[in-house]
This record gives C-alpha cells, sequence and structure tokens, in this order.
C-alpha cells in the first residue's frame, strides 16, 4: 500500500526502508539526528490516492481543498480500496494536496504553524519566528491499517462539542466596571480568563490593577474564572526599573500560569530578547514564578458574521472576512478588505509599517498641511497600491487562500526558551460582539464542534469600537447579552465547553500521551489515551 518514506530535513533527505506489514508500517527515525532539527517532514507516497479525510469537524469529506490535520483534528483517511489509514500518535500535522493525492506529508514544525513575535531593533520591528520544538516522541510514528473502524478523540471535555475559551485584557478596567464585568458573566455563568496588572503605574489614574484591586480581582477566582498577568503595569517605566519589576515581582497566588503580553514591556516574552537579558535567565524567572503559558501576540484574524472557528481555515480567508463585512458602506468594506490585505494576507512587517505611514503622512496633510509629506506619501501609496493590486488582480486565486498564520491552526504548541519548555498559544481577535456571538455563528461553532481562544477588551469605551460590550460606562448593551445570554445557554446543555485558559491547556496536553496500536487482526485500540474522551467510528 506504500510506494515510499521519505524522511526531508532542511539539510538532507533520507529513504526509509519498510516493513510492509499487514496492519502498520512503522517509520524508521533512526537515521535523522532530530537533536539538530527544528522542523521535518516524513513523505508517504501510497500506491493508491487518498479519496477521503476524517476533517476537523468529524465529518469524512473528499479532497478539494488542501487538508491539514493538526495535533488536535483527528489524522485518518481512507484510500481508494476504502482502506482506512491512521497515525498512532497525535504529534504533527498531516497535509495533503488534492494535485497530488496519492502524497502524505507529516509534517513537525513547519513555517508559521508555531508562530512566535519577536519585537527587535531599536524601532521594535516585529518579526515572525518559528518555536524552538524537541521531537520526543511518545513513541515512534507509525501508520495503522485497521480492517474496519478508526477511533477519533474528542477536543471538549463534553462529547466532540464545541469550545469557547475568553482571554480578556484589562488596559480599560477600573474598579466600577469590572465589578459589572464579573457580575454579568457570574449572571450567565460564563468563565473568564481575565488578565490583570499586578502594579499600578499607569497614564490613567482609574486603570484597575491588583495593587489597588485586589479585593475585586480576587472576587473573580472565587466565582471561578482564572487570573492571568497582562505583563505588570499598564505604562512602562524604564529598563532598569521594568526589570526590577519583572525579577523581584512575588506572584499573589501560586495558581496564575497565564502570561499574557501588554504592550511594549521591555521584558515582555515577544519584546525580552530586545534587551539585555539571556534565554535561561528568562525562562528560569517565569518557571520560578510557576508560569509555564504565553501568548504568541498573534491573532488568526478579527472574529465578524462567519468567522469564529480557529480550526476551520476557510474562515481565515479574504472572501469570508468580505462576506462578514455585507452590512457596512463601500468605503468601510474598502477599508476592510485592505487592512486584510495588509495585516492578514501578507502580514509582513515592512507593508504593515508602508501601511500605517501611508496613514500618517496623509492625516498630516490633509489636517495639517504638511507640504513635505506629500512626496514620501506618494511614494509609499503606490509601494502599497502595487501590494494590493496584485492581490486583486488574481482575486479568484487569493480569496480562499488561508492566512499564513491561520494555514495550520497553530492553538496551541510547544516552545522551548532556554532550559524549559512553555506552552504557546494563538488567538482570535473579538471586538464586536454582536458579530461574533451571533447566534448564526455560535450555531456554526457547534455544527463545526469548533473552538476558538478570544482575545478580548471587554471594558473597552471606545466609540469606534461597534458591538462592545458596554453601552455605557456602567451599562451592558442589550443585544450583546442577548448573544452572551443565547452562549450561556448552550454553555448549559453542553453543547459548548467554556474552559478557562489553562482548564483548556491541561486537557489538552493529555493529547501528547495518547498511543494507539494495532492487533494481528487488524482491529485498533487505545493503548494509551490520558482519559480523553475516544469513539470508533466506520
Amino acid at each position: 500500500m506504500i510506494k515510499s518514506i521519505t524522511i526531508i530535513t532542511s539539510l538532507e533527505n533520507h529513504n526509509i526502508a519498510i516493513d510492509n506489514q499487514l496492519h502498520k508500517v512503522v517509520v524508521d527515525l533512526s537515521q535523522v539526528n532530530l537533536l539538530n532539527c527544528n522542523s521535518f517532514d516524513i513523505k508517504i507516497i501510497f500506491s493508491q490516492n487518498i479519496t477521503q479525510v476524517r476533517d476537523h469537524d468529524y465529518i469524512w469529506k473528499k479532497i478539494k481543498t488542501d487538508f491539514i490535520a493538526n495535533e488536535f483534528s483527528p489524522k485518518i483517511v481512507k484510500l481508494e480500496n476504502d482502506q482506512i489509514v491512521q497515525a498512532n500518535i497525535t504529534a504533527g500535522i498531516w497535509e495533503i494536496n488534492p494535485g497530488n493525492p496519492s502524497v502524505l506529508l507529516w509534517r513537525f514544525n513547519p513555517q508559521f504553524a508555531s508562530p512566535i513575535t519577536d519585537y527587535l531593533g531599536n524601532e521594535n520591528r516585529k518579526s515572525i519566528l518559528q518555536a524552538k520544538q524537541k521531537f520526543d516522541f511518545i513513541e515512534v510514528p507509525t501508520l495503522l491499517f485497521p480492517e474496519n473502524n478508526a477511533i477519533e478523540l474528542s477536543r471538549s471535555k463534553y462529547p466532540f462539542t464545541a469550545i469557547a475559551c475568553f482571554t480578556d485584557h484589562c488596559d480599560f478596567d477600573t474598579s466600577e466596571n469590572l465589578k459589572v464585568q464579573r457580575e454579568f458573566f457570574n449572571e450567565h455563568q460564563i468563565k473568564i480568563t481575565k488578565g490583570f496588572f499586578l502594579n499600578h503605574f499607569s497614564k490613567r489614574q482609574d486603570n484597575a490593577s491588583f495593587q489597588n484591586q485586589k479585593e475585586e480581582l480576587l472576587k473573580w477566582k472565587n466565582d471561578g474564572h482564572e487570573l492571568c498577568y497582562h505583563s505588570l503595569s499598564q505604562s512602562i517605566k524604564t529598563n532598569i526599573e521594568s526589570f526590577e519589576d519583572f525579577k523581584e515581582f512575588i506572584p499573589p497566588r501560586e495558581d496564575i500560569k497565564v502570561w499574557i503580553d501588554h504592550g511594549y514591556q521591555p521584558y515582555n516574552f515577544s519584546l525580552f530578547k530586545n534587551n539585555k537579558i539571556s534565554e535561561e535567565e528568562f525562562s528560569s524567572i517565569l518557571k520560578d514564578k510557576k508560569i509555564n503559558v504565553l501568548w504568541n501576540y498573534i491573532d488568526a484574524g478579527t472574529s465578524t458574521n462567519g468567522v469564529i472557528n480557529q480550526l476551520n481555515t476557510k474562515h481565515f480567508t479574504l472572501y469570508s472576512f468580505l462576506k462578514g463585512s455585507k452590512d457596512t458602506s463601500l468605503i468601510e468594506k474598502t477599508q476592510f478588505i485592505i487592512k486584510n490585505i495588509i495585516f492578514h494576507y501578507y502580514n509582513e512587517e515592512y507593508l504593515i509599517l508602508r501601511y500605517k505611514n501611508t496613514a500618517s503622512r496623509f492625516k498630516k496633510i490633509v489636517f495639517q498641511k504638511d507640504i513635505k509629506s506629500f512626496l514620501p506619501f506618494i511614494k509609499d501609496f503606490f509601494k502599497l497600491f502595487s501590494s494590493i493590486f496584485s492581490v486583486l488582480l488574481f482575486w479568484n486565486t487569493n480569496k480562499t487562500k488561508p492566512y499564513k498564520l491561520a494555514k495550520y491552526s497553530p492553538i496551541l504548541f510547544k516552545h522551548n526558551i532556554g532550559k524549559n519548555e512553555f506552552y504557546v498559544f494563538q488567538t482570535l481577535e473579538m471586538l464586536d460582539f454582536k458579530k461574533a456571538l451571533s447566534e448564526k455563528n455560535m450555531n456554526s461553532l457547534i455544527n463545526e464542534k469548533g473552538v476558538f481562544i478570544a482575545h478580548t477588551y471587554f471594558s473597552v469605551p471606545l466609540e469606534y469600537h461597534a458591538g462592545k460590550l458596554f453601552s455605557t460606562s456602567t451599562s451592558i448593551d442589550d443585544e450583546v447579552a442577548d448573544n452572551f445570554k443565547f452562549l450561556a445557554n448552550k454553555i448549559k446543555s453542553e453543547e459548548i465547553w467554556n474552559p478557562t485558559l489553562i482548564e483548556l491547556v491541561e486537557h489538552w496536553t493529555n493529547f501528547e500521551k495518547v498511543v494507539f496500536d494495532i492487533d494481528s487482526s487488524r482491529k485498533i485500540f487505545v493503548k494509551d489515551n490520558s482519559c480523553l474522551i475516544f469513539r470508533k467510528f466506520v
């Protein structure tokens, strides 16, 4: 059933001898020194074409577009003769191109599968780097050929249901609105991972912090929510003071394990390399303070109508976002599509800076009558326009391409800093709760058994933020409240699991421990399922 197996690294390829047993094929990795690899592929060529795949929504589908199955989706396919093929472990990514249906790539940490944001240089230029990973497999990667059944795992604690997780940034939290938020979410029994500033050092005197609002924030924890660090303060101190705070701060509780970067704090996960602190020292400080989960400072996209499931790459295309803005004006649509082309489709720092420079110079020309900005504006504008036009010129091809930082659905992955290993998560920006949490979106999430980790600002007061939680400084918007009520009912009926972030991370770490095997009569079984829910199917 298998013609060839090749291990591909950045330096060389290795053809692997195949022991074509009837029920399994073990991939011999002994020829490859994986200690020196941060990425490699196993290329498997079958003697027959792959005709069906088990998708992220646990449904058999024919291959019409590129197929991606990450660590939390089934790695199960069918060949032309209806033979099922299943991976023995969850590690890595399966990728199939419909133009080459006899080839299966089993990929480990390919580019953009585990992206990390680094801000480097004097101007904090953004770079997207690959996570550093070790390949310590619980068992050698193996292909299983069961006679009848395959086995799939539930991502949710409620069997094969959707997952809704909220991580809230506290940039606009005050003593007053913190209480309103907490009472609102308690009324609907919705759990939040609530970010907080440990120290009160802010450009806004009414900003909430653990230093000043300890009692209220501890009520969040007592009510079942999770507390997480949003750096240590709203505003930035000098580098010396900032690193003193970072090295010396005492965790207010030992169960705070999540760190979410805020702004350009010099000790941030995304910025520490730009400062005089080693990876070893940085990781040791985090570990000493019981922190082991970090945000990669990346959103897969911005949630809108039809954009909600981080596992479904079809949600993260220009076409999906354009459909999600169909109720806006032509000018707003144009702005929306240009921003998505620059910030998500390309996601290249030089284009983002050019976009910002063009906008800034345009404002100077119009509002400040700054004639000196005209020529630089024209230069940036035409360079920017050429990049946008090249996408629009081949719109039918480009409109359905997944954004590169959403292609592999990198919701959660590992990353090594110094001698320590951390979990890193990626988010879905969620600003407009009227669109993001609409009944249609929630039903879509349920039907797709989807997942989101939302990046929210529940207390944002800014007028231009449509669909925000608060209609006034102390009142919840009625339409948004109705959407949360609908979500709450779906959580109560166990159609959606609503974990805190650390609950989700700790549950999903069990995927690393799962091993499937097959006996000589070709019956597949779970060798070690680590308490995850599973089911057999044909």
